[in-house]
């Protein structure tokens, strides 16, 4: 899939992004597109899936567990009044759960940190994760990855009166902030040696100690940016362009095959549902994206 294909579009999603969050609602033990009957995808029954110890234990559990994110709105954002959760990626998480034969009310949402999403799907805490979790070879070595469903890239959120970063090129000398065990971290760590880098265990957290003067930028995903800038556009705002590739997964337990293949078939074979699902969150941005092919290997 491509990226944001304009910087015009990019900014065109942060003025609506806001409004989507506060729109889509949705919780993991009830209130969802799916239970109001305006989802895209039904619940799956008598369903069969040989070869797959995770499939096996939400058999025997009788729901699905989730890891996701709840701070990244019009991604994966939980209401602290209602307890509900929305965005792009919790729908792609029910249409998942709807497909192994789940409905909302027998799925449980986890939010696990990004440092903690590995020690997760190996410890078996959660059947499957789904958080903006970016395919990557280091990681894939611990754990495995169904699609990917989505592509965006590393981008720079900023004060709104900054001037003197518009983009990666201004980071040198600078102190720029990211989630603990993030690609986007180690990307700075790696490459920007002139830019101090600082972590916390969300990203909500580096936005606060952006606004508190502690950082010059919080750097993550452009489309989890987007959102942040749309919550406090007074105060934030999104610089320059996406300056890496990022293709988002469905992490997996290492060696569930068969799980691998059943989430990628449903990708594959769901492209008018994957696109419905876009279309009703981050697609209310205003941006045109395509879904990306997955990558069997």
């Amino acid at each position: 899939m491509a990226l944001f294909r304009t910087k015009k579009a990019i900014f065109t999603a942060a003025a609506v992004a806001l409004a989507f969050t506060l729109d889509a609602c949705g919780s993991g033990s009830g209130s969802s597109p799916e239970s109001s009957g305006s989802a895209p995808y039904s619940v799956a029954s008598n369903v069969s899936l040989s070869g797959s110890p995770t499939f096996d234990k939400i058999t025997s559990n009788g729901k699905v567990r989730i890891g996701v994110k709840q701070d990244q709105p019009g991604l994966g954002f939980m209401d602290a009044a209602t307890g509900q959760y929305s965005g792009f990626d919790i729908e792609v998480a029910r249409w998942i759960g709807a497909s192994l034969g789940y409905s909302a009310d027998k799925i449980e949402f986890k939010p696990i940190p990004s440092a903690n999403r590995e020690s997760a799907i190996q410890n078996g805490d959660i059947d499957y994760y789904v958080g903006t979790y970016s395919i990557t070879d280091s990681r894939k070595k611990q754990v495995d990855f169904a699609g990917p469903y989505f592509t965006t890239g590393q981008g720079l959120l900023v004060k709104k009166d900054n001037t003197t970063i518009s983009s990666e090129k201004d980071l040198a000398g600078k102190t720029v902030c990211s989630a603990t065990g993030s690609t986007p971290l180690q990307n700075i760590q790696k490459n920007f040696p002139q830019t101090t880098s600082r972590s916390f265990d969300t990203y909500s957290q580096c936005v606060d100690a952006l606004k508190n003067g502690q950082v010059d930028a919080v750097t993550t995903d452009q489309a989890i940016l987007i959102g942040y800038a749309a919550q406090d556009p007074d105060n934030l705002k999104v610089a320059g362009s996406p300056f890496t590739t990022e293709k988002y997964g469905v992490g997996l337990a290492k060696g569930d095959t068969a799980l691998r293949k059943f989430v990628n078939d449903v990708f594959t074979n769901g492209h008018d549902v994957w696109q419905k699902v876009y279309d009703s969150t981050l697609g209310k941005s205003g941006t045109k994206v395509e879904q990306p092919a997955v990558d069997n290997y």
